[in-house]
Protein backbone atom coordinates (compact mmCIF):
# COMPACT_ATOMS: atom_id res chain seq x y z
CA UNK A 1 0.00 0.00 0.00
CA UNK A 2 1.47 3.58 -0.87
CA UNK A 3 1.78 6.45 1.60
CA UNK A 4 -1.25 7.99 -0.42
CA UNK A 5 -3.30 4.85 -0.57
CA UNK A 6 -2.61 4.38 3.22
CA UNK A 7 -4.04 8.03 4.01
CA UNK A 8 -7.19 7.49 2.17
CA UNK A 9 -8.01 4.14 3.93
CA UNK A 10 -7.60 6.05 7.36
CA UNK A 11 -9.88 8.88 6.16
CA UNK A 12 -12.20 6.12 4.97
CA UNK A 13 -12.01 4.62 9.06
CA UNK A 14 -11.61 7.56 11.08
CA UNK A 15 -13.03 10.11 9.28
CA UNK A 16 -11.79 13.87 8.37
CA UNK A 17 -9.57 15.48 6.00
CA UNK A 18 -6.16 13.76 4.91
CA UNK A 19 -4.11 16.98 5.44
CA UNK A 20 -3.44 16.63 9.31
CA UNK A 21 -2.82 12.43 8.69
CA UNK A 22 0.99 11.96 9.56
CA UNK A 23 2.73 8.71 8.37
CA UNK A 24 5.61 7.21 10.89
CA UNK A 25 7.54 3.97 9.78
CA UNK A 26 10.13 1.33 11.17
CA UNK A 27 11.82 -1.60 9.50
CA UNK A 28 12.18 -4.70 9.95
CA UNK A 29 15.47 -6.78 9.93
CA UNK A 30 17.55 -9.50 8.63
CA UNK A 31 20.61 -10.86 10.69
CA UNK A 32 23.05 -11.28 8.11
CA UNK A 33 25.15 -13.21 10.84
CA UNK A 34 25.50 -13.87 14.25
CA UNK A 35 22.64 -16.98 15.26
CA UNK A 36 21.55 -17.84 18.19
CA UNK A 37 24.56 -15.89 19.99
CA UNK A 38 22.53 -12.27 21.44
CA UNK A 39 21.00 -14.61 24.43
CA UNK A 40 25.19 -15.53 25.00
CA UNK A 41 26.07 -12.30 25.41
CA UNK A 42 27.57 -12.38 22.00
CA UNK A 43 28.07 -10.61 18.54
CA UNK A 44 25.21 -10.23 16.30
CA UNK A 45 24.87 -8.56 12.57
CA UNK A 46 21.40 -7.47 11.34
CA UNK A 47 20.72 -4.62 9.36
CA UNK A 48 17.29 -2.69 8.72
CA UNK A 49 15.55 -3.68 5.28
CA UNK A 50 13.20 -1.61 3.57
CA UNK A 51 10.24 -3.71 4.70
CA UNK A 52 8.89 -2.52 7.72
CA UNK A 53 5.11 -1.17 9.76
CA UNK A 54 4.07 1.85 8.20
CA UNK A 55 1.25 3.56 10.89
CA UNK A 56 -1.06 6.85 10.19
CA UNK A 57 -1.47 8.74 12.76
CA UNK A 58 -3.88 11.23 13.88
CA UNK A 59 -4.10 13.11 17.80
CA UNK A 60 -6.99 13.69 18.84
CA UNK A 61 -7.89 15.92 22.05
CA UNK A 62 -8.99 12.90 24.46
CA UNK A 63 -7.75 10.51 25.75
CA UNK A 64 -8.65 7.68 23.95
CA UNK A 65 -6.14 5.37 21.52
CA UNK A 66 -7.95 4.15 18.65
CA UNK A 67 -6.22 0.93 16.18
CA UNK A 68 -6.84 -0.77 13.18
CA UNK A 69 -4.82 -2.83 11.23
CA UNK A 70 -5.72 -2.54 6.98
CA UNK A 71 -5.04 -6.35 6.85
CA UNK A 72 -7.14 -7.42 10.46
CA UNK A 73 -10.45 -6.97 11.48
CA UNK A 74 -9.68 -6.14 14.71
CA UNK A 75 -10.37 -2.44 16.38
CA UNK A 76 -9.41 -1.69 19.69
CA UNK A 77 -9.90 1.57 22.06
CA UNK A 78 -8.01 1.70 24.73
CA UNK A 79 -7.69 4.12 27.64
CA UNK A 80 -4.66 6.34 28.26
CA UNK A 81 -4.84 6.45 31.72
CA UNK A 82 -5.42 2.75 32.16
CA UNK A 83 -2.82 1.59 30.06
CA UNK A 84 -1.93 -1.64 32.00
CA UNK A 85 -5.68 -2.95 31.40
CA UNK A 86 -4.98 -4.66 28.19
CA UNK A 87 -2.46 -7.00 28.97
CA UNK A 88 -4.86 -9.58 27.50
CA UNK A 89 -5.34 -8.15 23.53
CA UNK A 90 -4.67 -10.73 20.84
CA UNK A 91 -4.04 -7.24 18.74
CA UNK A 92 -2.74 -4.38 20.06
CA UNK A 93 -1.07 -5.53 23.46
CA UNK A 94 2.32 -5.34 21.82
CA UNK A 95 1.85 -1.34 20.84
CA UNK A 96 -0.09 -0.38 24.61
CA UNK A 97 2.93 -2.57 26.15
CA UNK A 98 5.22 0.35 24.18
CA UNK A 99 2.69 2.65 25.85
CA UNK A 100 3.27 1.28 29.27
CA UNK A 101 7.46 1.67 28.90
CA UNK A 102 7.23 4.96 27.63
CA UNK A 103 4.89 5.86 30.48
CA UNK A 104 7.44 4.26 32.34
CA UNK A 105 10.31 7.23 31.34
CA UNK A 106 8.02 10.11 31.98
CA UNK A 107 6.15 10.26 28.40
CA UNK A 108 2.70 11.36 28.41
CA UNK A 109 0.30 9.20 26.07
CA UNK A 110 -1.96 11.39 24.26
CA UNK A 111 -5.39 10.41 22.30
CA UNK A 112 -4.72 9.42 18.41
CA UNK A 113 -6.09 7.83 15.89
CA UNK A 114 -3.96 4.75 14.34
CA UNK A 115 -4.07 2.97 11.23
CA UNK A 116 -1.24 -0.16 10.83
CA UNK A 117 -0.37 -1.01 7.55
CA UNK A 118 2.62 -3.79 7.51
CA UNK A 119 4.74 -4.89 4.62
CA UNK A 120 6.39 -7.65 6.74
CA UNK A 121 5.64 -11.59 6.22
CA UNK A 122 4.47 -12.30 9.80
CA UNK A 123 6.20 -15.02 11.54
CA UNK A 124 8.98 -15.52 8.53
CA UNK A 125 11.81 -14.45 11.60
CA UNK A 126 12.50 -10.86 9.88
CA UNK A 127 10.50 -9.14 13.27
CA UNK A 128 7.56 -7.83 12.60
CA UNK A 129 6.71 -7.51 15.82
CA UNK A 130 9.82 -5.24 16.75
CA UNK A 131 8.79 -3.15 13.45
CA UNK A 132 5.72 -2.73 15.02
CA UNK A 133 6.92 -1.82 18.67
CA UNK A 134 9.40 0.67 17.80
CA UNK A 135 7.01 2.75 15.00
CA UNK A 136 4.45 2.88 17.92
CA UNK A 137 7.02 4.28 20.47
CA UNK A 138 8.55 6.73 17.74
CA UNK A 139 5.02 7.94 16.76
CA UNK A 140 3.48 7.72 20.69
CA UNK A 141 6.92 9.99 22.11
CA UNK A 142 6.74 12.22 19.09
CA UNK A 143 3.28 13.43 20.33
CA UNK A 144 4.18 13.33 23.65
CA UNK A 145 7.41 15.79 23.01
CA UNK A 146 4.82 17.97 20.92
CA UNK A 147 2.72 18.16 23.81
CA UNK A 148 5.12 18.98 26.20
CA UNK A 149 7.20 21.76 23.51
CA UNK A 150 10.43 19.45 23.63
CA UNK A 151 11.77 20.15 20.13
CA UNK A 152 14.39 17.80 20.18
CA UNK A 153 15.63 14.16 18.07
CA UNK A 154 14.02 11.22 19.96
CA UNK A 155 16.74 8.93 21.90
CA UNK A 156 16.43 6.29 19.08
CA UNK A 157 18.15 3.28 22.03
CA UNK A 158 15.29 4.42 24.06
CA UNK A 159 12.36 3.59 21.46
CA UNK A 160 14.48 -0.14 21.02
CA UNK A 161 14.46 -0.74 24.97
CA UNK A 162 10.52 0.58 24.64
CA UNK A 163 10.22 -2.36 22.09
CA UNK A 164 12.08 -4.64 24.31
CA UNK A 165 10.38 -3.78 27.34
CA UNK A 166 6.83 -4.35 26.63
CA UNK A 167 7.67 -7.84 25.22
CA UNK A 168 9.09 -8.46 28.64
CA UNK A 169 7.30 -6.84 30.77
CA UNK A 170 3.55 -6.20 29.31
CA UNK A 171 3.40 -9.44 27.02
CA UNK A 172 5.55 -12.21 28.79
CA UNK A 173 8.07 -12.77 25.71
CA UNK A 174 11.41 -13.02 26.80
CA UNK A 175 13.21 -11.42 24.01
CA UNK A 176 16.83 -10.55 23.40
CA UNK A 177 17.56 -6.58 22.32
CA UNK A 178 18.52 -7.04 18.73
CA UNK A 179 15.49 -6.71 16.42
CA UNK A 180 13.98 -3.80 18.14
CA UNK A 181 17.43 -2.52 17.49
CA UNK A 182 18.17 -2.72 14.39
CA UNK A 183 14.30 -1.16 13.03
CA UNK A 184 15.33 1.46 15.31
CA UNK A 185 19.05 2.31 14.79
CA UNK A 186 19.22 0.79 11.09
CA UNK A 187 20.90 3.08 8.34
CA UNK A 188 20.67 2.78 5.01
CA UNK A 189 23.62 0.24 2.78
CA UNK A 190 24.89 -0.24 6.34
CA UNK A 191 24.76 -3.59 8.97
CA UNK A 192 25.29 -3.16 12.36
CA UNK A 193 27.68 -4.45 14.61
CA UNK A 194 26.24 -4.88 17.95
CA UNK A 195 27.67 -6.27 20.93
CA UNK A 196 25.08 -7.85 23.27
CA UNK A 197 26.80 -7.05 26.16
CA UNK A 198 27.59 -3.52 25.66
CA UNK A 199 25.09 -1.52 23.57
CA UNK A 200 26.46 1.75 23.62
CA UNK A 201 29.50 0.38 21.80
CA UNK A 202 27.48 -0.47 18.49
CA UNK A 203 28.89 0.19 15.02
CA UNK A 204 27.93 0.78 11.26
CA UNK A 205 29.55 -1.23 8.57
CA UNK A 206 29.13 -0.33 5.21
CA UNK A 207 27.71 -2.63 3.19
CA UNK A 208 28.50 -1.56 -0.44
CA UNK A 209 25.71 -4.09 -2.15
CA UNK A 210 27.20 -2.53 -6.05
CA UNK A 211 25.35 -5.68 -8.33
CA UNK A 212 23.98 -7.60 -5.76
CA UNK A 213 20.87 -7.65 -3.75
CA UNK A 214 19.50 -9.52 -0.82
CA UNK A 215 16.86 -11.95 -1.99
CA UNK A 216 14.78 -13.36 1.66
CA UNK A 217 12.94 -16.35 0.76
CA UNK A 218 9.87 -17.69 3.05
CA UNK A 219 9.50 -21.31 3.54
CA UNK A 220 5.72 -20.30 4.38
CA UNK A 221 6.27 -23.25 7.21
CA UNK A 222 4.67 -22.04 10.99
CA UNK A 223 7.71 -22.14 13.17
CA UNK A 224 6.14 -24.39 15.65
CA UNK A 225 9.16 -26.11 17.08
CA UNK A 226 10.88 -22.62 17.41
CA UNK A 227 9.54 -22.14 21.25
CA UNK A 228 10.85 -25.22 22.94
CA UNK A 229 13.64 -25.43 21.03
CA UNK A 230 15.10 -22.20 21.70
CA UNK A 231 14.47 -23.20 25.04
CA UNK A 232 16.65 -26.57 25.43
CA UNK A 233 19.44 -24.56 23.14
CA UNK A 234 19.57 -21.99 25.52
CA UNK A 235 19.95 -24.57 28.56
CA UNK A 236 22.41 -26.04 26.54
CA UNK A 237 24.07 -23.05 26.53
CA UNK A 238 23.97 -22.24 29.87
CA UNK A 239 25.40 -25.83 30.76
CA UNK A 240 28.60 -25.26 28.34
CA UNK A 241 29.57 -21.86 30.24
CA UNK A 242 29.12 -23.48 33.75
CA UNK A 243 31.79 -26.08 32.87
CA UNK A 244 33.62 -23.87 31.04
CA UNK A 245 34.15 -21.57 33.60
CA UNK A 246 36.17 -24.29 35.51
CA UNK A 247 38.89 -22.51 34.02
CA UNK A 248 37.48 -19.47 33.13
CA UNK A 249 35.81 -17.95 36.17
CA UNK A 250 35.54 -14.13 34.55
CA UNK A 251 33.36 -15.23 31.72
CA UNK A 252 30.09 -14.31 32.89
CA UNK A 253 28.77 -15.53 29.50
CA UNK A 254 29.40 -17.14 25.96
CA UNK A 255 30.40 -13.82 24.40
CA UNK A 256 33.39 -13.58 27.18
CA UNK A 257 35.36 -16.62 26.47
CA UNK A 258 37.59 -15.65 23.16
CA UNK A 259 37.73 -18.44 20.14
CA UNK A 260 41.33 -19.68 21.56
CA UNK A 261 39.88 -19.79 25.08
CA UNK A 262 37.34 -22.20 24.04
CA UNK A 263 40.08 -24.38 22.23
CA UNK A 264 42.19 -25.08 25.34
CA UNK A 265 39.16 -25.53 27.66
CA UNK A 266 36.50 -27.37 25.56
CA UNK A 267 37.18 -30.35 26.80
CA UNK A 268 35.46 -29.35 30.36
CA UNK A 269 32.17 -29.69 28.70
CA UNK A 270 30.98 -33.37 29.10
CA UNK A 271 28.42 -33.96 27.07
CA UNK A 272 29.41 -33.96 23.25
CA UNK A 273 25.93 -32.18 22.17
CA UNK A 274 26.53 -28.94 24.65
CA UNK A 275 30.16 -29.02 23.06
CA UNK A 276 28.90 -28.88 19.58
CA UNK A 277 25.95 -25.75 20.84
CA UNK A 278 28.80 -24.30 22.51
CA UNK A 279 31.43 -24.72 19.35
CA UNK A 280 28.59 -22.89 16.79
CA UNK A 281 28.26 -20.00 19.36
CA UNK A 282 31.81 -19.26 19.71
CA UNK A 283 32.98 -19.65 16.22
CA UNK A 284 29.87 -17.70 15.12
CA UNK A 285 31.19 -14.43 16.88
CA UNK A 286 34.66 -15.27 15.58
CA UNK A 287 32.91 -14.99 11.97
CA UNK A 288 30.84 -11.97 12.99
CA UNK A 289 34.26 -10.43 13.64
CA UNK A 290 35.53 -11.37 10.34
CA UNK A 291 32.51 -10.51 8.69
CA UNK A 292 33.47 -6.73 9.95
CA UNK A 293 37.08 -7.10 8.34
CA UNK A 294 35.69 -8.33 5.09
CA UNK A 295 33.10 -5.44 4.25
CA UNK A 296 35.58 -3.31 5.37
CA UNK A 297 38.21 -4.00 2.60
CA UNK A 298 35.11 -4.49 0.01
CA UNK A 299 35.41 -8.36 -0.11
CA UNK A 300 32.00 -9.30 -0.06
CA UNK A 301 33.15 -12.30 -1.94
CA UNK A 302 34.58 -13.56 1.77
CA UNK A 303 31.40 -11.98 3.61
CA UNK A 304 29.40 -14.51 1.39
CA UNK A 305 31.51 -17.57 2.35
CA UNK A 306 31.23 -16.51 6.25
CA UNK A 307 27.48 -16.67 5.71
CA UNK A 308 27.65 -19.84 3.87
CA UNK A 309 29.77 -21.22 6.60
CA UNK A 310 26.99 -20.03 9.76
CA UNK A 311 24.35 -21.65 7.74
CA UNK A 312 26.39 -24.77 7.80
CA UNK A 313 27.05 -24.31 11.79
CA UNK A 314 23.57 -24.01 12.34
CA UNK A 315 22.20 -26.96 10.42
CA UNK A 316 25.33 -28.91 11.38
CA UNK A 317 25.76 -27.66 15.32
CA UNK A 318 22.93 -25.98 16.37
CA UNK A 319 20.41 -28.27 14.52
CA UNK A 320 17.69 -25.35 14.08
CA UNK A 321 17.08 -25.87 10.76
CA UNK A 322 14.83 -28.27 9.34
CA UNK A 323 14.08 -29.70 6.07
CA UNK A 324 12.39 -26.96 4.44
CA UNK A 325 15.59 -24.09 5.37
CA UNK A 326 17.99 -27.10 4.10
CA UNK A 327 16.18 -26.98 0.88
CA UNK A 328 16.39 -23.27 0.34
CA UNK A 329 19.21 -23.09 1.18
CA UNK A 330 20.54 -26.08 -1.07
CA UNK A 331 18.98 -24.64 -3.87
CA UNK A 332 20.50 -21.27 -3.18
CA UNK A 333 23.91 -22.10 -3.26
CA UNK A 334 22.97 -23.77 -6.79
CA UNK A 335 22.58 -20.15 -8.50
CA UNK A 336 25.56 -19.29 -10.18
CA UNK A 337 25.45 -15.60 -8.77
CA UNK A 338 24.58 -16.75 -5.14
CA UNK A 339 27.30 -15.63 -3.16
CA UNK A 340 26.04 -16.63 0.45
CA UNK A 341 23.19 -18.12 1.87
CA UNK A 342 21.63 -18.99 4.84
CA UNK A 343 18.92 -19.43 7.31
CA UNK A 344 17.82 -16.52 9.58
CA UNK A 345 15.58 -15.89 12.34
CA UNK A 346 15.08 -18.41 14.89
CA UNK A 347 14.69 -21.48 12.61
CA UNK A 348 12.82 -24.09 12.26
CA UNK A 349 10.73 -22.80 9.58
CA UNK A 350 10.79 -18.67 8.63
CA UNK A 351 12.94 -17.26 5.77
CA UNK A 352 16.19 -18.05 4.38
CA UNK A 353 18.72 -14.93 3.64
CA UNK A 354 20.73 -14.92 0.24
CA UNK A 355 23.19 -12.24 -1.13
CA UNK A 356 22.39 -12.87 -4.72
CA UNK A 357 24.35 -10.95 -7.76
CA UNK A 358 21.83 -8.82 -9.56
CA UNK A 359 21.49 -10.18 -13.01
CA UNK A 360 21.13 -13.53 -11.35
CA UNK A 361 17.85 -12.58 -9.31
CA UNK A 362 15.15 -13.93 -11.94
CA UNK A 363 16.97 -16.70 -12.35
CA UNK A 364 17.26 -17.51 -8.85
CA UNK A 365 13.47 -17.12 -7.83
CA UNK A 366 12.43 -18.82 -10.88
CA UNK A 367 14.69 -21.84 -9.93
CA UNK A 368 15.20 -21.75 -6.35
CA UNK A 369 10.83 -21.85 -6.00
CA UNK A 370 10.31 -24.58 -8.71
CA UNK A 371 12.54 -26.92 -6.85
CA UNK A 372 11.37 -26.22 -3.26
CA UNK A 373 7.76 -26.58 -4.05
CA UNK A 374 9.06 -30.33 -6.19
CA UNK A 375 10.45 -30.96 -2.79
CA UNK A 376 8.98 -29.84 0.15
CA UNK A 377 5.09 -29.71 -2.05
CA UNK A 378 4.08 -26.06 -1.33
CA UNK A 379 5.71 -22.83 -2.65
CA UNK A 380 8.09 -20.31 -0.76
CA UNK A 381 7.69 -16.86 -1.11
CA UNK A 382 10.43 -14.11 -2.33
CA UNK A 383 11.22 -10.52 -1.28
CA UNK A 384 14.05 -8.64 -3.15
CA UNK A 385 14.83 -6.04 -0.78
CA UNK A 386 17.60 -3.57 -0.01
CA UNK A 387 19.18 -2.22 3.50
CA UNK A 388 17.30 0.46 4.97
CA UNK A 389 17.04 3.11 7.32
CA UNK A 390 15.86 2.62 10.74
CA UNK A 391 12.49 4.20 12.21
CA UNK A 392 11.39 7.93 11.62
CA UNK A 393 8.44 9.93 10.91
CA UNK A 394 7.60 10.02 6.99
CA UNK A 395 8.22 13.23 6.00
Amino acid sequence: MTIAELKKEFVKYYGGSEDDVRIFMSPGRVNLIGEHTDYCGGFVFPAAITMGTYIAARKTDDKIIKMRATDLPDYVEADATRINDYKHLSWGNYQLGVAAELEKRGYEIVGCELLFDDTIPHGGGLSSSAAIEVATAITFATFSNELKGIDEPLDMIEMALCGQGAENNYCGVNCGIMDQFASAMGKKDHVIFLDCRKLEDYKLVPLKMDGYKIVISNTNKKRSLADSKYNERRAETEEGLAELQQALPNATCLGDISLAEFEANKHLIKRDIVRQRVTHVIEEDDRVLKSIEALEKGDILEFGRLINASGDSLRDLYEVTGKELDTLVAEARKIDGTIGSRMTGAGFGGCTMSIVREDAVEKFIEEVGKAYEAIIGYPASFYVDDIGDGGHEVK
